[in-house]
C-alpha cells in the first residue's frame, strides 16, 4: 500500500511518501502555494503520481492529550481531502514533530527557510514514519 503523510498548516502543508514494502517515509515538496485550490492540486499530483491509497495526517493534540481548536481546522481539512480524493484517512498524534525536526536541523548546523515548507515536509515524514513503524509491527 502507498501512503501520503501530511502535516497540515494553514499556509504550508508538509508532505511525505511511504510504502508498506519498504517501510520508510521520505519527504516530498510541501504544498506552499498562496491559493488553497493550488495547494490541493499539488497534493492531488502526488496522490496520482505515487498511486496513494491512504492518507496519514498529523493530529494536533495538546501536550496534555486534550483536543484543541487546531483539531477543528484539521478535521475540516480532512473533510475537504475526502471529498476531493475519496481516500481513507489515518490520524496520527503529531505532538512535538516540528520541534523535533527543528532540533535535528540545529544539531546538524543546518539553516532552513520556514517559508520553503522543508520543515513541514520533514514533520510529515516523522508522522508517516511513526505510522509505518507501528502499522508494520502489527
Amino acid at each position: 500500500m502507498n501512503y501520503l503523510g501530511i502535516d497540515y498548516g494553514e499556509k504550508r502543508i508538509g508532505l511525505s511518501f511511504g510504502e508498506d514494502d519498504v517501510g520508510v517515509a521520505v519527504p516530498l515538496p510541501a504544498a506552499i502555494a498562496k491559493k488553497k485550490s493550488d495547494r490541493f492540486l499539488h497534493i492531488g499530483k502526488y496522490i496520482t503520481e505515487r498511486r496513494v491509497e491512504k492518507l496519514v495526517i498529523g493530529y494536533p493534540y495538546h501536550m496534555n492529550g486534550s483536543k484543541g481548536k487546531k483539531i477543528e481546522e484539521v478535521e475540516y481539512f480532512i473533510k475537504e481531502l475526502t471529498a476531493l480524493f475519496d481516500l481513507p484517512v489515518e490520524r496520527v498524534d503529531e505532538r512535538l514533530t516540528s520541534h523535533l525536526v527543528e532540533s535535528q536541523f540545529k544539531s546538524m548546523g543546518r539553516k532552513w527557510d520556514r517559508k520553503s515548507g522543508e520543515v513541514d515536509s520533514c514533520s510529515a515524514t516523522v508522522i508517516l514514519q511513526d505510522y509505518l513503524t507501528h502499522a508494520l509491527e502489527m
